[in-house]
This record gives structure tokens, C-alpha cells and sequence, in this order.
């Protein structure tokens, strides 16, 4: 079903229709924002020129991507793009959409490592960020890092996330990061010279079994789900932690809205001091930190 079910095809069809029509089940700035990128147009233009008539190409490709979304499509999968702090991220099939929430990671890593000495006692300092996927985190940390001697290592297992990472650093500019493939930690050297004053990461851990992962088939499930209840890959993280942590050093992870009270105690275990979970913008458990000891 598209907007104009029920209108006659041939007849000029303007963008003050197309705002005038709601899509069950698509959010409407899906909509205004996918006009926008088929019209090759500014957000103003939905104002300034809402009698513009799109024409039949425009309105085929226009409803094609209507169809697309409401089989589950992202609306970021047809641009293409997806915003993420201060930068524009390219993703596809094989990446993550970056999400407002981990943008909460960003801001807590940040704000450590403004307020931390270990963050600032040496000349060149080394942030890890473990299944980088588009590169979201890692290449904004590294784009507020610049002028701070901080050098991001983001690794990926997917070659082709890797790729995508490594366009968006360059549409970026952002220089001062470097991507490698490896499964976690696995390529990584554990000695003392090379270890990190700060690791992040945003793995898989929603549950297998999950209900919610059907609306999300449009996105890699690999980097969505996990094992033992979607905490395999945080317990891998956080129990190999201080074999590449500087002493002092920070570890971060996203997580599910109900996993906080359990991630916190995996830090607890695993070595971990001053450990605090922060609220995503919708008030839920997101982001847990701790430093080592």
C-alpha cells in the first residue's frame, strides 16, 4: 500500500499531499525524510515549495521506497546514511543503524577522559573499540580525540563493516584511527607496552529468543543477538578486559535495558572499581562503566 492508494496515477500527485497522508506503521519523518532524499532537496523545500508535483519517476521511486519500509526496511538502509553525534555515517546491509542511545556512550567515555588523570598523564594515549560496525563510536571519540595525542584502534570481524568504517573516516576526515579485522580481542597484542587507556564497545546482547529481533531481520543479526540470554559476547569482553586495559584504565559497554544489575556485577568480578551504569534518553540502563584496578 502506498499514499495514494485510491488517486488516479495519472494525476499530478505535490509534496502538500504527500504530507497530508499518513502510513500506518512508518513514521512520518520516514516519510518527509525520503521524499527529501528522492526529491534531492533541503527539509526547507517541504515548506517553501509544497506544490512542487514529483514526477513519474520521482513517484515510483518515491513509492518503491514506501513499500520497501513498510516491509521492514529502515528508512537508513534506502538513503544510504544515518546521523550519529556531530558526523553523517554511511551504513548498509552488513552495519549496524547507529542509534541516538549509543550516542550516551560517546558522552560518557568523553566526559571520563576529560575528568581522569590516567586519561591524561601520558603524551599518546590509546582507545579500543571493540566490533566498531560503521564506526560510529569509534570515529566520533577519535574525531573529539584529535587534538588530545589519542590514537582509536576499532576492529570489526566483518571485512565489509570494516570498509564502511573506513569510507566514513575518510567523508569524515578523521585521521587519528585505524581499523583492523579481529574477532574481539583476537588479533590484539596483551603486552604491557601496547595495552589501552580506555575500551568501548557496543556488542550483540539482545537474547536469541527475543521477539523483537523480527523487526529488525533488515539489520545483521550477528551484530544484534548473542548467546546465553545476549550476554556471551559482553562476558567475553569484559572478562579479557584487563589483559589489554592500562591499570586505572576504563572499560564501557552498551547494553540491553534490563542487563545493567548483571553487567555490573560481571565488572565486579572481573576486577572492576567505580563501576556506575548510565540512562539512555529514555530513562532505561544503557551504558555501564568501570575502571580497573
Amino acid at each position: 500500500m502506498t499514499p495514494f492508494d485510491g488517486l488516479e496515477k495519472a494525476a499530478p500527485i505535490s509534496i502538500k499531499m504527500i504530507k497530508k497522508r499518513s502510513i500506518q506503521e512508518i513514521p512520518d519523518f520516514w516519510i518527509t525524510d525520503w521524499l527529501l532524499h528522492v526529491i534531492n532537496q533541503p527539509s526547507s523545500f517541504l515548506f517553501t515549495d509544497e506544490h512542487y508535483q514529483l514526477t513519474e519517476s520521482e513517484l515510483a521511486r518515491f513509492d518503491a521506497g514506501v513499500t520497501q519500509m513498510q516491509q521492514g526496511v529502515p528508512l537508513a538502509y534506502l538513503t544510504g546514511h544515518q546521523a550519529f553525534w556531530s558526523l553523517d555515517f554511511k551504513v548498509n546491509a552488513h552495519t549496524l543503524i547507529p542509534r541516538p542511545d549509543t550516542e550516551v556512550l560517546v558522552e560518557q567515555v568523553l566526559e571520563w577522559i576529560e575528568s581522569n588523570p590516567i586519561a591524561n598523564h601520558k603524551a599518546s594515549k590509546r582507545l579500543l573499540d571493540l566490533g566498531t560496525g560503521s564506526g560510529c563510536i569509534a570515529i566520533s571519540l577519535a574525531h573529539e580525540l584529535a587534538r588530545s595525542s589519542w590514537q582509536v584502534i576499532a576492529v570489526d570481524l566483518s571485512a565489509e563493516a570494516l570498509s564502511a568504517a573506513q569510507q566514513n573516516a575518510s567523508d569524515n576526515q578523521v585521521d587519528n584511527v585505524k581499523f583492523m579485522q579481529s574477532s574481539w580481542y583476537e588479533a590484539l597484542p596483551s603486552d604491557a607496552i601496547q595495552r589501552f587507556e580506555v575500551i568501548v564497545s557496543n556488542p550483540p546482547y539482545i537474547d536469541e529468543a527475543d521477539e523483537h529481533l523480527e523487526g529488525l531481520k533488515a539489520e545483521p543479526i550477528s551484530a544484534l543477538s548473542a548467546p546465553n540470554k545476549g550476554l556471551a559476547d559482553i562476558e567475553h569482553i569484559v572478562e579479557q578486559a584487563p589483559n589489554y586495559l592500562q591499570q586505572g584504565g576504563l572499560l564501557a559497554i552498551e547494553h540491553g535495558y534490563d542487563q545493567g544489575e548483571t553487567v555490573r556485577a560481571l565488572f565486579n568480578a572481573n576486577g572492576f572499581e567505580a563501576i556506575k551504569t548510565a540512562k539512555d534518553y529514555g530513562g532505561n540502563e544503557r551504558v555501564t562503566l568501570g575502571q580497573l584496578k
